[in-house]
């Protein structure tokens, strides 16, 4: 194989690797939130209503965003749906009377600072810095 070749295979790895990296969001919660980890079990069923707390027993309130990248990497990866099935599950919970639409927020700072001063908030975002004033959950198998 040329070294050239060699190149374009390990840049193209490299490149694809970064994406999917920049593919993740981070979960974050209320500092108060007595759990650093969370099963993709828990949060899937958080996130679609049927539990309302967390393995600890803290009363959980899922945060989502209105849209964007971070939505929809979250949605597919942790829920397993598109934004379209999302939504749509939650309007026929609301409209049966089986739920209540999670909070939106319409920007990823707008949802950190609702989980930083709500108890028991859960969310998702690109990224968090070191200001932000909200704790980090591990997803685990």
């Amino acid at each position: 194989m040329s070294k050239t070749r060699c190149l374009i295979l390990l840049l193209g790895f490299m490149s694809g690797w970064s994406a999917a990296r920049a593919q993740d969001v981070v979960l974050v919660a209320n500092k108060g939130v007595q759990i650093s980890a969370i099963s993709p079990a828990d949060l899937r069923a958080i996130f679609l209503g049927a539990k309302t707390r967390f393995a600890d027993g803290f009363h959980a309130l899922p945060v989502v965003l209105r849209g964007g990248p971070a939505q929809e990497v979250f949605l597919k990866n942790y829920l397993g749906e598109s934004p379209q099935e999302f939504r749509l599950r939650w309007q026929k919970a609301v409209f049966t009377g089986q739920g209540a639409m999670p909070k939106t927020c319409d920007s990823e700072a707008a949802l950190i600072e609702y989980v930083a001063a709500t108890p028991g908030a859960i969310g998702y975002v690109s990224r968090i810095s070191p200001q932000d004033n909200v704790k980090t959950l591990v997803p685990y198998k």
